[in-house]
């Protein structure tokens, strides 16, 4: 992750993204200061596809499945996109979601898990994310740990599964999964 501070002595805005290159690097703001994070591995991708249409079958109606890179934009010096998100339906506009995702999903790579892990996690729970999922795909022991929003200001873990143990939750809606099954084809 590379933190670039505004050249203009003001924060950036999310209308500054637009002008930033296409080139798979994931460009974010928290609080007008930018982030870029480099371009993802094979099994971060892998990870992302597999729990991605995991997800989707899961899905009920109100909800929708996203992966990154949709952004969240809860103000214009705030744009996140979690390598996953669930939204209500109602909540998501063509171009982005102003609100809190009910859930957002970060898988993390070598580049990203101190940002994953504190940064945009403490982020995620300030802007009222009910719920918080970190997947890692490491290939010896790939692992999900999940995190329900309690009293509006702090994650309490709720699950926390390594390889071929069943990673099995009731919210937003039922998901059940290993996470051996995330990174199953990228084994030798």
């Amino acid at each position: 992750m590379m933190r670039i501070e505004a050249g203009t002595g003001r924060p950036f805005h999310t209308q500054d993204l637009a002008g930033w290159p296409d080139d798979g690097r994931r460009y974010e703001l928290i609080d007008g200061e930018l982030m870029v994070s480099p371009v993802p591995g094979w099994p971060h991708q892998a990870a992302v596809v597999e729990l991605a249409s995991q997800l989707h079958i899961a899905c009920t109606s109100e909800y929708r499945v996203l992966p990154a890179p949709f952004a969240v934009r809860p103000d214009p010096f705030t744009e996140l996109k979690p390598d996953l998100l669930v939204a209500r339906h109602d909540d998501l506009t063509l171009r982005d979601l102003p609100a809190a995702p009910v859930l957002a999903v970060e898988v993390v790579s070598a580049g990203s898990r101190l940002k994953d892990t504190t940064l945009k996690k403490a982020v995620y729970a300030r802007l009222g994310v009910r719920f918080f999922w970190l997947v890692d795909p490491d290939l010896e022991e790939p692992g999900i740990a999940a995190w329900e929003l309690v009293g509006g200001s702090g994650y309490q873990r709720v699950a926390r599964v390594r390889d071929d143990e069943v990673f099995e939750v009731d919210r937003p809606f039922p998901v059940k999964l290993t996470p051996a099954d995330l990174v199953a084809g990228l084994r030798p």
